[in-house]
């Protein structure tokens, strides 16, 4: 009774389960999942199970689904059976195969508890899946908030034996004279998790008999902590990041310049290892951080520019895109042109409108990214300047350098600078009888 009043106190603490409502039971068929659907049995809550077949285990997974049957069978419990081909669906999305059940599993259990108007899904994690988590995160680096082990609740997903040990869960299970089935995988170290649960926690408690209890102790303060550290980052994130960008000097005014980087930049896929790499560059070069300095995640880039980072998304390949007459283009989801003729002398101060000479421009005009040793003749100057150095004048950043566009006519020649600067060549003069107008929306 000591266990059960456990668990259910822990559920009334922190408000995770209503008896009026239906809840889904994740059930593997091993100790600890079978021992969840009991316990939830037991304390009154309504629930159905659900079994994914991830097909992995030859024999071994059929013979869960059938214990997992029988089991709700013998207690009058609702069950849900899904089978997965978990190898394909990994090779397929090139993910491993552990991460390919875990994205299979939580999907399928989130479309079932909205078909089935379910309120939560309780996954059976227990006290000891926490602990294995703080020091796998220990290991990895990932942060204070790695630290606080594994929550109570992560949206319609909760965790009611939290509370409890793995030995108190087979301990219940062997005072009710209930088995269960064991996942062979589980047992041979090959897995960090599975190295951490087999050798290292064991010894751990040799050391020390309440390593265990100081680790579960350590992670909740940290939990307090993190809620205190996550409420500065905040504020200080909001008040020194400015489009995406942050002055290295008011870096270096916080607390801790590299905990601050840390939390912007994880976010954009950054790993720890790249984010000690760059501030350590930041802390090598100081106030004369040179421009142009560039690290990449998968999906981002963070840049060097006038003593500032930049962050952005990586830029994807921009086309060529060739305008064969006057007429609206699409040219990406960032621009479209119009392209006109007038029978006019007309002249634009518009940064987003060229206006050319429509008589020194030949068609087709060409629309693309900047090119290495593109060169222009801007308009005012005399002689040409390669675009590069152009850009570098006006003090560009390197995100928007990759970004920049120019515009060319038929033998090639840039006519406009896109947003910039038109080319000199094409100017409009007093002689000029017709008026190309170029407008970028």
């Amino acid at each position: 009774m000591r266990f059960l009043y456990t668990i259910a106190q822990y559920i009334e603490r922190h408000e995770m389960l209503k008896h009026d409502e239906l809840n889904l039971v994740a059930l593997s068929g091993g100790a600890d999942s079978v021992c969840l659907l009991l316990c939830m049995k037991e304390l009154g809550y309504r629930i159905e199970a659900v079994h994914c077949n991830f097909h992995l285990r030859g024999d071994e997974s059929d013979r869960d689904e059938k214990f997992v049957i029988e089991l709700c069978k013998k207690n009058d419990i609702a069950i849900h059976l899904t089978h997965f081909d978990t190898k394909t669906y990994a090779s397929l999305h090139q993910v491993s195969i552990e991460m390919a059940a875990r994205q299979l599993r939580y999907h399928y259990f989130e479309q079932l508890r909205r078909d089935i108007d379910a309120q939560n899904i309780c996954v059976a994690h227990h006290l000891d899946d926490s602990v294995e988590t703080v020091l796998l995160n220990l290991v990895r680096g990932t942060g204070i908030e790695g630290l606080t082990g594994i929550k109570q609740r992560n949206g319609h997903i909760v965790r009611p034996l939290l509370c409890v040990r793995r030995r108190e869960i087979e301990q219940w299970l062997k005072e009710r004279h209930q088995d269960y089935v064991t996942d062979s995988t589980n047992l041979v170290a090959d897995v960090q998790r599975n190295q951490l649960r087999l050798d290292i926690i064991p010894r751990l408690e040799q050391m020390n008999p309440g390593a265990i209890n100081n680790i579960v102790r350590t992670a909740g303060w940290m939990k307090e902590v993190s809620f205190v550290y996550q409420e500065a980052i905040r504020q200080t994130l909001a008040k020194i990041v400015k489009n995406d960008a942050i002055d290295l000097a008011d870096l270096f005014m916080q607390p801790s310049a590299e905990c601050v980087l840390f939390e912007w930049l994880t976010p954009f896929g950054f790993t720890p290892a790249t984010i000690a790499a760059i501030y350590e560059k930041l802390m090598e070069q100081g106030s004369e951080l040179e421009n142009g300095l560039l690290w990449l995640s998968p999906t981002h880039q963070l840049v060097t520019h006038e003593q500032l980072l930049i962050v952005a998304p990586r830029p994807e390949e921009r086309p060529t895109l060739p305008l064969p007459e006057p007429g609206n283009y699409h040219y990406d989801s960032l621009s479209s042109f119009s392209v006109k003729i007038l029978n006019a002398n007309m002249i634009s101060c518009e940064s987003y409108v060229a206006t050319l000479d429509a008589d020194k421009v030949g068609f087709p005009i060409t629309i693309r990214p900047v090119q290495q040793g593109d060169r222009f003749h801007p308009f005012g100057m005399i002689g040409s300047k390669l675009v590069s150095d152009y850009l570098t004048d006006i003090k560009l950043s390197p995100i928007d350098k990759q970004r920049q566009l120019v515009m060319t006519d038929a033998n090639g020649q840039i006519i406009w600078l896109v947003g910039r600067r038109t080319d000199n060549r094409f100017r409009i003069t007093p002689d000029t009888k017709h008026t190309l107008l170029i407008t970028q929306k």
